[in-house]
């Protein structure tokens, strides 16, 4: 049996003056953001659409995409009718399809807008074998290797805002802690290989939030490398009741919502995510893993930079060559 985190339970503060009980709200408080645009993906609803809310609450640019546009003015409109004022656009985004990503980005870049703050937070947990338009195991096609995808092709534009601007870009990676469950790097490389299309297992979705935390690892290695002004972070947001769990068995979603009294409120939910993303205490901070919002100890596996590399090569790799199919 696990021991009791107390520090939870009690939403003891951290080093950061914020703990688990701190919210999006909190942890933003005096800070200015009229200057950054953010994307957020996954932002319809839950923590996502509680992150976009809260940054366009502190007066930044709020892009949310999403599979369906009509979803995504939802979600807009949401925001609009409690923050007359806020500034907030909308985009189609489907994370399971290349295509969709790069349409995504030709139309974002041809506004030829800033980008200060890009939060890969959209994912899925899904019940079986599903497959996403490149014949990629759902989870790790949109929890990673979209956001993989959509980081790379939006690097350019947040290199160029910050160097404009001044001001440093932040990328942001929401994990898990489930990401712990793989302790084996060759049970990862088993997963990461497109043997997995051919048999579920429960481990996908853990191995694609260790894919999140390896991705930031060796994205931060390449920012230093070329004297970026980006830095790119990943965290546990803590488990938080929304729709993530939606594809599983009605036997386990029940369990779920008896379980809901002990989990995280939304607001709770997206503080890491919104302080990470924002607060000056995490200037100049990169390739790190955050809980509550204080930075954390990930896996020994988490922090293999070998595995990073290795991660990364491969993402690339199953990329370019869907690319020219």
């Amino acid at each position: 049996m696990p021991p009791v985190d107390w520090a939870y339970l009690w939403g003891t503060k951290g080093e950061s003056g914020f703990g688990s009980r701190s919210t999006a709200q909190d942890v933003t408080e005096g800070i200015d953001l009229s200057s950054r645009t953010a994307i957020v993906t996954g932002a319809t609803s839950g923590i996502g659409l509680e992150t976009a809310r809260v940054l366009a609450m502190r007066g930044a640019h709020v892009v949310i995409p999403a599979r369906t546009l009509k979803a995504a003015e939802q979600a807009k409109s949401a925001i609009i009718s409690e923050l007359p004022d806020a500034k907030v656009s909308t985009g189609e985004l489907d994370l399971g399809s290349f295509a969709s990503i790069r349409t995504f980005v030709d139309e974002f870049k041809s506004l030829n807008a800033p980008l200060n703050i890009l939060i890969n937070n959209a994912g899925v947990i899904c019940r079986g074998l599903q497959l996403s338009e490149e014949k990629m195991e759902l989870q790790f096609a949109i929890n990673h290797l979209g956001h993989f995808l959509l980081t790379k092709l939006l690097l350019d534009t947040m290199i160029r805002t910050s160097e404009e601007t001044r001001i440093e870009g932040r990328i942001v990676n929401i994990s898990s802690k489930a990401h712990a469950i793989l302790t084996d790097s060759t049970d990862f490389q088993k997963l990461n290989t497109e043997n997995r299309m051919s048999n579920w297992h429960p481990t996908l979705y853990a191995g694609s939030k260790l894919a999140n935390i390896l991705h930031v690892k060796e994205l931060s290695r390449q920012l230093k490398e070329r004297r970026a002004n980006i830095t790119a972070n990943a965290l546990h947001p803590g488990v938080v009741h929304t729709q993530i769990f939606r594809n599983l068995r009605p036997a386990i979603q029940s369990y779920i919502s008896i379980c809901s009294l002990l989990m995280r409120p939304v607001p709770q939910g997206a503080a890491t995510t919104c302080y990470v993303a924002t607060h000056s205490r995490v200037n100049g901070i990169s390739g790190r893993y955050f809980e509550d919002c204080n930075e954390a100890t990930c896996s020994p596996l988490a922090n293999d930079m070998a595995l990073a590399k290795e991660l990364w090569n491969f993402s690339e790799s199953f990329i370019e060559a869907r690319n020219k199919n």
